[in-house]
């Protein structure tokens, strides 16, 4: 499974009505750490298919950023039933990746 942009419009059905876990990745494309994790996110939905990765650009969707309280990137947000479960701020290995969606 590859990574799935998202945006206002399809937030809800891939993220809140999701069925599997869900990490929502708020990133931006000027931000390097951002950059840096893409590659990561990738290799994760390649070997996970159990679990749905999502990016959301803030500048683009700047509501969701919002409610997510997002006031740093990268933040990964791990949600589960539509709740968030986990969150995580900055640069993180793979490892803690993992760990927020158990």
């Amino acid at each position: 499974m590859s990574v799935i942009h998202v945006n206002e419009e399809n937030f809800e059905a891939e993220v809140v009505k999701s069925d599997k876990t869900v990490l929502v990745d708020l990133y931006a494309d000027w931000c390097a750490p951002c950059q840096m994790l893409g590659p990561v996110l990738e290799e994760i939905a390649a070997e996970h298919p159990e679990y749905k990765i999502c990016k959301v650009n803030v500048d683009k969707s700047p509501s969701i950023a919002s409610a997510f309280r997002a006031s740093s990137i990268p933040m990964l947000v791990a949600v589960k039933n539509g709740k968030v479960s986990d969150v995580s701020v900055g640069l993180v290995p793979k490892s803690k990746i993992l760990d927020l969606l158990k």
